[in-house]
């Protein structure tokens, strides 16, 4: 399997999923959040009152696709939106690499 492939299959399955495009959504409105705040403002802006860990599960596929990236300063956690991967996958079709084989 290609790679890249891998990667953009790690992608989709991190954005077939509800709760983590939510997430997604809510970095795009302020990057840089803690995991407080980010179930704060799942819970008050979307109605869902999943645990911490059950939010830190959907991080870690967000991570894992390398749509968000954290960073520590001191105590505290901040992930951070990463569109690369995004980028890759949109201009794969609308700027084909002639090099890449097609799947």
């Amino acid at each position: 399997m290609h790679i890249l492939s891998g990667m953009a299959e790690d992608v989709f399955k991190a954005l077939a999923d509800p709760t983590r495009r939510r997430i997604l959504d809510e970095l795009v409105e302020r990057d840089g959040q803690t995991l407080f705040e980010i179930c704060t403002r799942l819970v008050t802006k979307h109605g869902l009152g999943l645990s911490r860990q059950a939010i830190s599960q959907h991080l870690a596929v967000l991570e894992a696709a390398d749509l968000v990236r954290t960073r520590r300063q001191g105590r505290y956690k901040f992930h951070d939106l990463n569109t690369a991967p995004l980028e890759h996958i949109v201009t794969r079709w609308l700027r084909p690499d002639p090099d890449e084989g097609r799947p």
